[in-house]
């Protein structure tokens, strides 16, 4: 049973804090077009619907396009959902791009929509209903967080100013980093915020989770799936089965952390 409260809240950015699907969408769907160069500018209709379904596959940036190039070959949602590792390392060997390649080609499209429009693709975000709040109170309760994501840094402080939350460089860690979650995590244990720090870590993807789960050095860590995210049905009760692992829904999560388990 977790401690009742946290001193450190530890956050994924994408699928807890905020749901960038849309975007998502819309920058991968443009990166398609320049890396495989379809006849139409315009993606099929429906790929989008079938996009949002597949996302809990995606892990970094660069896989967002691929994943769109494998449903435009047609492949199978079942498949993707059972053999994505394997699909994706096969269509980028078969195009002969590597993923920095592609993630490059993600974050410039991504930079220049930034730099031309900011209001355009601010919009394509949503916050999920009560997450900036509920941040704003932990920290009104002397409670600190971070973030920790796949995400470029840069993007994840700038749609939080626009929700009037100004992060410091401390407290974002993004993809720039280029550390795999548990060593930040363990970094940030052994700085040991106080001599009983306790962090909760609060993450989509159960895959990280178990990662996290089978580092010696992070077992004081409280683990959380986060199941309003981008994580499948099967994921959500392989956590509930997990005796490591709490599952916390979205209402848990804006109430007091005596609630979330």
């Amino acid at each position: 049973m977790p401690a009742s409260n946290p001193t450190l809240l530890a956050l994924d950015f994408d699928g807890v804090i905020c749901d960038g699907l849309k975007e998502y969408f819309q920058t991968a769907w443009k990166a398609y077009c320049q890396i495989w160069q379809p006849d139409q500018n315009n993606p099929p209709k429906g790929l989008d619907q079938k996009f949002y379904r597949l996302r809990p596959v995606v892990e970094t940036g660069w896989e967002m396009p691929v994943l769109l190039r494998a449903l435009v070959l047609e492949t199978k949602e079942d498949e993707i959902l059972e053999r994505w590792v394997a699909i994706a390392s096969e269509i980028i060997t078969n195009h002969r791009i590597k993923p920095p390649e592609v993630s490059a080609i993600v974050d410039t499209i991504r930079d220049h929509w930034i730099a031309s429009d900011l209001d355009s693709w601010l919009a394509e975000h949503r916050f999920y209903p009560g997450v900036v709040e509920r941040l704003q109170k932990a920290l009104a309760r002397s409670t600190n967080f971070v973030i920790i994501s796949t995400k470029e840094g840069r993007f994840i402080k700038q749609l939080l100013l626009q929700q009037g939350l100004k992060l410091s460089d401390s407290q974002v860690y993004g993809k720039e980093t280029k550390c795999p979650k548990h060593q930040i995590l363990q970094e940030l244990n052994q700085k040991n915020y106080d001599n009983d720090s306790i962090i909760w870590f609060i993450e989509d993807r159960l895959k990280t989770l178990q990662v996290v789960q089978h580092q010696p050095a992070l077992e004081t860590v409280e683990l959380f799936l986060a199941n309003w995210g981008y994580n499948t049905s099967e994921e959500r009760q392989q956590a509930f089965r997990d005796s490591r692992i709490n599952l916390l829904s979205l209402d848990q999560f804006r109430q007091d952390f005596s609630m979330w388990c």
